[in-house]
């Protein structure tokens, strides 16, 4: 995958990770592509290391999918739990 696969597969897992983990978190657009992006990385590693199933490099795969958004929800989660809910 390109570097713009990346950033679109970034803002859509972030997007569906905030979707599924509502709440009030900051950064809008950049902060969740970044969290989608970061969360990408971060659910492949995750699945490589842990589950002995490595990503696939392609941008239709289901598992691929599957990892980013697991782990964008893994940083969502972090984050509100370091920071908590600084929008109040």
């Amino acid at each position: 995958m390109g570097i713009i696969s990346w950033i679109i597969l970034g803002l859509l897992a972030g997007a569906i990770a905030k979707i599924l983990l509502p709440g009030r978190d900051p950064g809008g657009l950049i902060g969740t592509t970044l969290i989608g992006i970061a969360g990408a990385f971060l659910g492949g590693w995750l699945s490589a290391r842990f589950l002995d199933r490595p990503v696939e490099k392609e941008f239709f795969d289901l598992y691929t999918w599957g990892a980013a958004i697991g782990g964008s929800l893994v940083l969502l989660i972090g984050y509100r739990l370091l920071f908590g809910n600084s929008r109040d």
